[in-house]
């Protein structure tokens, strides 16, 4: 398992129930959190799946993520 962190463009509560409701099909609930107080809104997610099924999921749930090195 690796943890990985994605910048997004959530904004608020509901934006991270949307996107969490798209990452809950993929991982467990407490394997990931965004920080809305961080200025890129940063998504930390502990998974075994590549970045890039992580951006398509909240692309899903209609937002962006982008891999913060």
């Amino acid at each position: 398992m690796s943890t990985l962190k994605f910048k997004t463009n959530a904004k608020c509560g509901g934006c991270v129930a949307a996107i969490g409701a798209k990452l809950n099909q993929l991982v467990k609930e407490d394997a990931w959190s965004i920080d809305l107080k961080s200025p890129d809104k940063t998504l930390t997610i502990t998974t075994d799946l590549p970045a890039e099924a992580i951006v398509a999921a909240v692309g899903e749930a209609g937002f962006k993520a982008t891999v913060l090195s």
